[in-house]
């Protein structure tokens, strides 16, 4: 008997179910079956060219949600059911994490838990992969398993059958009360069933939300469906005070919703509202409070039945919000106004030769290539006074006493207009003027496998809409350009064609890869509590443009146990995804793999780690100058290289190995070949080509050039590689 079975059921919708099973396929499970309920010639023909293993159970056009997941329910044989909508899809490894959790239940309270709860992410016709608001009441629940009644603000989770799986056995016994086609309804009684609940506060599974005008229309009457879902739930709940209090706010909240985003016709809103003020009356728990302001409001006209009132109330909001919108919209045309004739006056103010402005990421804080600047401005031009740039999220992670200024602010623009240095990473707004005796020094941040800049035009899905004249305008301001080897160099110059001076001084940030000692070493690994003689892997996966949320490519469950005990797995994601929920969290329990997605510096997990996984990250070019393993995980070169484009064949010129698959990956470490002597010889190749000005002095070298003046000529020289030694490894620092 399998411990999960995960039912796929419902139609091929917009040809969705093939990424699904693909998915399924790419990653299989032992202790998992895949049941799919396919409604349809076109569901069953997909279905039935996967995986031979694949349980299909065809059903006729037009069978309903709920009898196909009755179907494949009765086919399944696992101890738990997780149910998957064909539209929908699952994030890497999710089968092992429910497999995994509920046999951990099953282990701890025998038959005691009848649903597992889990967090989502939601998926648009627009967007992918968006964290749920689940997460926090997930964790606030905690891991124990509890009936509903001590935890009845489960309920206000995302009601979905995908984010909860049920006990088979639970499941037959009160399938006639969850088979449904609402699936909300289905949700939520799935709970108000169940003996005891339990959580796993990480996301494993991903609800796809089809475009409404691809569906077909609702009928005005179909939002009393609404109505009646609600008051069956209640009626199932009368008798447990805390989820009926629970459900009744949802309905509460739901109505007013549905009746004030509705453009129901004036019967049908009319009866809405009156079976609505019904309902609210009827199911009123007692001594309910309304909530404050405008919905307390609502909620009352709405109890009362006072369809007139409430549509005058409505109206008189309306105006309110458009009267308050034009005057905030006159406020930011005035204050753009005032703030643009602000920076014209700092503009006619003269040029502060002793003030820097540095920017990083777009205003993330100190960091990367003018982090380093700055730092060696501190020893060999101290009075240049350096003001970074930070956005308003980003000011409470700068060093403490680091002089800042706010995007938009009126300091801002007046240190925009009056610095003599300004150095990014990135570009500064195209409202910034460039002064002729103001120096601008683009340091970029990384060395360029993918196409970039002009270059991307051929490239829509990279180019995004890049409005390619105003990137034109932005690099004619600059004055120098920073490049780590002549590779760069070549392709900045292509990619970014103006007039600036290419400084071939090596990427400042990589100066640490020479100076770090094994004390630093040392220390950076007791930060991230890598254990003493553990041999540390890093992987850093880097964008993808036609992904919009980071989901790991491996299976780092599986890696992580083919590495064995003495292998640590950090693990970060690119910065693009900062904002993701992680789908990390329930794997660090045992220490075998760290988060470090939002550790900064990087290159602190560069020293830490013995060797590097990546795919087409410009992490891989900073790294080799530690000349440590470098394996390159490339299971859709092709694609990439299709929809970004490359400048060369990473898989001909690789820093060490290559695997395509995550089988590859492993036997690649398995067999001792990530630090064999081809994998050497391949590094030593990289290194030549792209570690070329990187020696540790490149900070120095872009200071003296550009704050101090001097020539190129009297600038320290570029050590030969060969004499160059770098930082000691974990296991030279240990010794």
């Amino acid at each position: 008997m399998p411990q999960l079975s995960v039912i796929v059921y419902g139609p091929n919708a917009q040809g969705h179910l093939t990424e699904l099973l693909d998915s399924l396929e790419a990653r299989p499970l032992p202790d998992a079956e895949v049941v799919v309920a396919a409604v349809g010639d076109w569901a069953r023909e997909t279905a039935e060219g996967h995986a031979p293993e694949t349980v299909v159970v065809p059903l006729p056009e037009g069978t309903g949600d709920a009898a196909a997941r009755a179907a494949g329910a009765a086919r399944a044989t696992g101890r738990w059911l997780h149910f998957v909508h064909a539209k929908d899809s699952l994030p890497a490894g999710a089968p092992r994490l429910i497999a995994e959790r509920t046999a951990e239940l099953d282990a701890a309270d025998g038959a005691g838990v009848d649903v597992l709860v889990f967090d989502h992410v939601t998926t648009t016709w627009q967007t992918a992969a968006t964290p749920s608001r689940d997460g926090r009441l997930l964790a606030a629940v905690g891991r124990d398993s509890l009936p509903l009644d001590e935890a009845a603000d489960l309920l206000r989770l995302t009601p979905l059958l995908g984010n909860r799986a049920l006990r088979a056995e639970f499941w037959r016994a009160h399938e006639e009360h969850l088979t449904t086609d609402d699936e909300p309804q289905a949700a939520h009684a799935a709970l108000l069933h169940a003996g005891r609940v339990a959580c796993l506060n990480q996301a494993a599974y991903e609800n796809r939300e089809l475009r409404p005008e691809s569906l077909p229309p609702l009928a005005p009457e179909d939002r009393f469906e609404l109505i009646e879902r609600y008051e069956s739930l209640l009626a199932l709940a009368k008798d447990r005070r805390a989820a009926r209090t629970v459900l009744y706010d949802l309905m509460m909240r739901d109505l007013v919703r549905t009746f004030a985003g509705e453009n129901l016709p004036d019967a049908v809103a009319r009866e809405f509202f009156r079976r609505a003020s019904l309902a609210a009356v009827r199911w009123r728990p007692e001594n309910h409070e309304h909530p404050a302001g405008v919905e307390g409001v609502r909620h009352a006209l709405l109890e009362e039945g006072a369809y007139t009132k409430y549509r005058a109330f409505q109206a008189a909001n309306r105006a309110r919000r458009a009267a308050k919108k034009a005057v905030r919209t006159r406020k930011k045309q005035v204050g753009a106004k005032l703030r643009d004739q602000q920076y014209r006056r700092a503009l006619t103010r003269p040029v502060d030769p002793n003030l820097a402005v540095f920017a990083a990421y777009w205003e993330r804080g100190v960091a990367c290539n003018p982090a380093a600047i700055a730092a060696e401005l501190r020893e060999l031009a101290p009075h240049i006074r350096p003001v970074w740039v930070v956005s308003k999220s980003n000011e409470a992670l700068l060093p403490p006493g680091t002089d800042h200024v706010i995007p938009g602010t009126r300091r801002y623009w007046e240190t925009l207009a009056t610095a003599k240095y300004l150095v990014n990473n990135v570009n500064f707004p195209n409202a910034v003027v460039k002064r002729s005796d103001a120096i601008h020094l683009q340091t970029h941040h990384g060395t360029p496998l993918k196409r970039m800049g002009l270059d991307q035009m051929e490239h829509p899905a990279a180019a995004k809409g890049l409005d390619f004249d105003a990137l034109l305008a932005r690099i004619d301001k600059w004055d120098y350009s920073v490049s780590a080897n002549s590779h760069s160099t070549r392709m900045w110059e292509r990619a970014y064609p103006a007039r600036y001076t290419s400084l071939d001084h090596g990427y400042p940030r990589n100066d640490v890869f020479y100076s770090a000692t094994a004390a630093d070493v040392r220390a950076a690994r007791e930060r991230l509590g890598i254990p003493r003689g553990k041999t540390a892997v890093l992987y850093a996966p880097t964008h993808r443009d036609y992904e919009a949320g980071f989901t790991p490519r491996l299976d780092l469950a599986a890696l992580a146990d083919r590495l064995g005990e003495d292998t640590v797995l950090l693990v970060r994601a690119h910065y693009f995804y900062g904002g993701a929920a992680s789908p990390l969290t329930g794997l660090r329990r045992s220490g075998r793999i760290i988060d470090v997605s939002s550790y900064d510096p990087v290159e602190e997990l560069c020293l830490a780690a013995d060797a590097l996984v990546t795919d087409y990250s410009s992490i891989m070019f900073d790294y080799a100058n530690l000349d440590r393993p470098i394996v390159v995980y490339a299971d859709d070169w092709e694609t990439y290289r299709t929809t970004r484009g490359v400048y060369f064949d990473l898989m001909t010129d690789h820093p060490g190995q290559v695997a395509r698959t995550q089988e590859e990956l492993t036997e690649i470490f398995a067999s001792g070949a990530w630090r064999d002597e081809s994998a050497t010889k391949a590094r030593a190749a990289f290194r030549r080509r792209f570690c070329e000005y990187d020696d540790g002095r490149a900070a120095e070298r872009v200071v003296r050039r550009v704050f101090l003046g001097e020539p190129e000529e009297s600038l320290p020289p570029v050590v030969p590689l060969e004499e160059r030694t770098p930082a000691p490894t974990p296991e030279e620092a240990s010794a």
